[in-house]
């Protein structure tokens, strides 16, 4: 006769790291009442790869998770797409596929972040393993990305409406169907303008925690995922140590209190983790206008807005956070883009093909070369040498057209005086049902 699971909570507070425990009572009482523990570093620590890989491998009574308590995992590079992947299947970007939050599909020519399809990652995840063992075994997944397609029973992700005209609107996807409106009726419209951009807070991580218990209580799944980005927002826009990143934190621990409450009160083993931690930096690295001033980086023009021609470049970055994939056209122009690089000021390391094995990250998907930036650095995605050709896109909050990561969306253009002037004319024609450009970052 087969036992019945201990059924599990796993919440994704992505940014949490020890340090932030002091102000943040619950999560902090959590460990006491448990275990805690730091884990090692994998390459790229970033969402998406991160969550992948926790949860492919084994059972709780397997893979020791046998009390309260969480793991601080990160991989290369620290991001979310890869960390994630990584917690979800138990392997590094090297199996798995998911090399950061986007790169470069080659078949393509182009250059896609943010993708939903689970297709893209590789290997199983944790409940094919537990299904195995506990036939019937239910998942629910509240906004861990790469939700779509994926084999769970109950799914939630941020998913806009995009209407014909350009319209995007706040909505997200739900499997099955009729759970959108049963969420939507309940809690609202998914905020999604609160989950990304400048008005990114913790409104997101309140409807996410909410929905969270809503499907515990009426669903009542053995493995429920929760992804919680508040930590995400002031710990990037402020820095780890200011006082309003120590707010946000107290704020998150908050909310999360009823939920961490309602899950031990019915049995459940409760996981915290993070994908990474945030440390201070000080010096952005312009790693594609190096390339493009050496002659190996192409753009097109349209509208005298520059765009990147990745089809037609010798080498580029796609940039992320303080990773970045150099895609390298052609072997003769290896060691041209490596001299170019290795003498860019903020670039700690460069990895070729034995250094991406080293940390995981030797997958068809990963670039010729691998840059990580030195601590106190990060890699922008920037290309054009002068502003006054700039796409249109690069103003706005836009994470499927810009070639790399920009966290200047989280930001209001402090340049501007009238800045919060146009986004209110901008809020007014998108409530008269006008198309509309948020161009405020």
């Amino acid at each position: 006769m087969t036992t019945s699971p201990t059924p599990l909570l796993v919440l994704d507070v992505v940014g949490l790291t020890p340090a932030l425990l002091d102000h943040m009572p619950h999560l902090k009482a959590l460990a006491g009442r448990g275990s805690q523990a730091e884990l090692g570093t994998v390459l790229p620590a970033v969402t998406c790869a991160a969550q992948s890989t926790f949860l492919t491998g084994t059972l709780p009574a397997e893979h020791g998770i046998v009390g309260n308590g969480w793991y601080f995992r990160t991989v290369l590079p620290a991001v979310t797409c890869a960390a994630q992947s990584t917690f979800l299947t138990g392997t590094l970007p090297a199996e798995h596929g998911i090399v950061g939050n986007g790169w470069y599909f080659r078949e393509l020519g182009d250059v896609l972040l943010w993708r939903q399809h689970n297709g893209l990652v590789a290997g199983d995840k944790l409940w094919d393993a537990a299904r195995r063992a506990y036939p019937g075994y239910t998942v629910a997944n509240i906004c861990w990305w790469y939700a779509m397609g994926a084999d769970t029973d109950y799914t939630v992700t941020p998913r806009p409406v995009y209407y014909a005209d350009g319209r995007k609107e706040p909505d997200c996807y739900t499997r099955p169907p009729a759970l959108h409106d049963e969420l939507t009726d309940k809690l609202g419209t998914f905020p999604l303008f609160h989950f990304w951009g400048p008005g990114a807070d913790l409104v997101s991580s309140r409807w996410i925690i909410d929905a969270t218990r809503h499907i515990l209580r009426t669903r009542n799944p053995d493995l429920a995922l929760c992804y919680v980005p508040h930590l995400d927002y002031d710990l990037q826009r402020f820095g780890p140590r200011d006082p309003r990143s120590l707010r946000a934190a107290a704020d998150l621990d908050a909310e999360l209190a009823p939920l961490l409450e309602e899950a031990e009160a019915e049995g459940r083993t409760v996981v915290v983790l993070s994908e990474y931690g945030i440390g201070e930096v000080s010096r952005p690295v312009d790693i594609n206008r190096a390339l493009r001033r050496a002659g190996l980086l192409e753009v097109h023009t349209q509208d005298g807005m520059e765009y990147l021609d990745p089809m037609t470049s010798r080498a580029f970055a796609v940039a992320d956070h303080q990773l970045a994939h150099v895609y390298v056209r052609r072997p003769e122009d290896l060691p041209r883009v490596r001299e170019v690089l290795e003498d860019l000021p903020g670039v700690g390391e460069l990895l070729g093909d034995e250094g991406k094995k080293e940390h995981g990250l030797d997958h068809p998907r990963s670039g010729e070369l691998v840059a990580v930036a030195e601590p106190d650095a990060w890699f922008t995605y920037y290309y054009w040498l002068d502003d006054a050709r700039a796409p249109d896109f690069a103003q706005l909050v836009e994470i499927h057209r810009k070639p790399g990561y920009d966290p200047a969306e989280l930001f209001m253009d402090p340049l501007d005086p009238y800045v919060k002037v146009k986004a209110a004319g901008a809020l007014a024609r998108k409530k008269l049902g006008l198309r509309y450009r948020m161009a405020v970052v």
